[in-house]
């Protein structure tokens, strides 16, 4: 049987490398932020909200990195560049590729050290809960750009040829 941490490296690095795409697709830093008649979230706060959500748990609550989440600024901004979007979301690519690889089966089969939503799921259920989460929103992304730009263009999501 294939070690599920390793696995969920390799799918949450291609998730998180597909929004870095996503957002460097959108044609200038204004648009990254703009909304939709009934839809309240740009794409840069849904990338943001993504790389809060996996540095607080993934990397302080089981890698111990020490990362403070403040939520509410993920959904609160409304400005920044592409290029810092795209970074950050890098840098939670590399955050996963150090952690996720290294959680043994003790860890993965334990239930996750804290609370989510008032319950302790098993920790390697809601890994990939939050695999599923990153492309969740990484569609909505992508929708959003389409309509805001116009732009029909593809980021390469979820390639299968990048599970080989």
């Amino acid at each position: 049987m294939t070690a599920l941490g390793p696995e969920l490296s390799l799918l949450t690095r291609r998730e998180l490398d597909a929004f870095a795409r996503e957002v460097e697709l959108f044609p200038d830093d204004q648009s990254l932020w703009k909304t939709l008649p009934g839809v309240s979230n740009s794409a840069g706060n849904l990338a943001r909200h993504v790389c809060g959500n996996l540095k607080h748990f993934v990397g302080a609550v089981l890698g111990g990195t020490g990362y403070v989440r403040h939520r509410e600024q993920e959904f609160a901004a409304r400005e920044g560049t592409r290029a810092d979007v795209a970074a950050e979301l890098r840098e939670t690519r590399e955050l996963m590729g150090r952690i996720l690889p290294g959680l043994t089966p003790e860890v993965l089969e334990a239930p996750y050290p804290e609370a989510v939503g008032g319950v302790v799921p098993r920790c390697d259920r809601f890994l990939i809960h939050l695999a599923v989460h990153i492309g969740f929103h990484l569609g909505q992304a992508g929708y959003v750009r389409r309509a805001v730009t116009g732009d029909s263009r593809v980021s390469g999501t979820v390639a299968v040829k990048e599970l080989v």
